[in-house]
């Protein structure tokens, strides 16, 4: 495990934006930049935190971490779910196959859970109990988990703005999804999702929710795309500690960014306007959760490059600055 001198000493090199001349036109997102050329997309995976559908701080190593697991999870399921992965030239850096992404986030929640407007126990504990079309028990408490996974669809909001839960049947009919993509993209992605959850299963963890971005290839093959099961998309508690937090009304430990929304929650930041300043001892303390969450995973030691990672990001992908 990386010890915590060197995620303090890491804090000034943090990766919070690229510009990589030659790679094609960039996209940049919340947490990832892409470059696309012709049908390949260059994808960098940068040090920086969403939570509230804004970018709040930087962590340490987090965008190795990031895309090495997502690439680690992208190749135990290619046998039954196809993706767009293709090669990872860089600690940093996947190069993938370009695809027309989908309108959509395929959302899998097994508990009713969740601090944001978008969670599902948000609007349970309003007083709602059909959620994105899944009618719900009463006598639920925060944390419960369902009788079985529930897919819950979420639009994909332009950067900046929110995402919204609606259910499969608002989603069609609005128009953004044909219904046999959508209705694949379940499938594959619910096939993932037992997957994940059998295997994080048997790591003494707990797959709570996640959620999975998916493309169209030119063929018209449906493909998940971005990531899979990683901190930044994925709810992830200890099993051991569950029961006694349940039962005693507590949080269940994790190893997710749940840790930095509920500091975000406590200053009062849920969204609106700049957010606070992330203190680094957060910061160092979240980027560890994550670098956990990849050796748990994986059951591999997670060895970061300490290099610069911009200029270190140039001389593997050969481009100038």
């Amino acid at each position: 495990m990386v010890d915590e001198r060197a995620l303090t000493d890491a804090l000034p090199r943090t990766l919070s934006k690229t510009d990589l001349h030659g790679l094609g036109a960039l996209v940049e997102g919340k947490v990832r930049d892409s470059y696309v050329k012709g049908d390949r997309r260059t994808i960098v995976a940068t040090d920086r935190l969403s939570a509230f559908d804004r970018v709040v701080t930087t962590l340490p190593f987090k965008g190795q971490c990031l895309n090495q697991l997502a690439a680690w999870w992208f190749r135990e399921v290619s046998g039954f779910a196809a993706n767009h992965l293709i090669s990872t030239p860089d600690p940093n850096v996947s190069v993938v196959q370009e695809c027309e992404p989908l309108a959509v986030e395929i959302v899998i929640r097994a508990y009713v859970t969740g601090v944001t407007s978008t969670s599902i126990w948000f609007a349970y504990e309003k007083g709602e109990r059909v959620f994105c079309g899944h009618r719900l028990p009463d006598g639920l408490r925060k944390n419960q988990r369902l009788s079985e996974p529930i897919i819950t669809p979420s639009t994909k909001a332009p950067k900046g703005q929110h995402d919204k839960s609606v259910s499969r049947a608002e989603l069609l009919a609005s128009g953004a999804v044909r219904e046999e993509d959508f209705d694949a993209a379940a499938r594959a992605c619910m096939k993932v999702f037992e997957h994940g959850a059998h295997h994080l299963a048997s790591r003494g963890l707990i797959l709570v929710d996640t959620k999975y971005e998916v493309g169209r290839r030119a063929d018209g093959t449906i493909v998940i795309i971005d990531e899979v099961h990683t901190p930044d998309s994925s709810r992830i508690w200890w099993e051991e500690g569950y029961p006694a937090a349940f039962d005693g009304g507590r949080e269940p430990e994790g190893l997710d960014k749940e840790y930095v929304r509920r500091w975000l929650k406590e200053a009062h930041y849920a969204g609106e306007g700049p957010p606070p300043t992330v203190p680094d001892a957060v910061r160092v303390e979240a980027a560890r959760r994550y670098l956990e969450a990849y050796e748990v995973i994986t059951g591999r030691p997670f060895e970061p490059d300490l290099a610069d990672p911009l200029p270190r990001i140039r001389r593997n992908l050969g481009v100038g600055s």
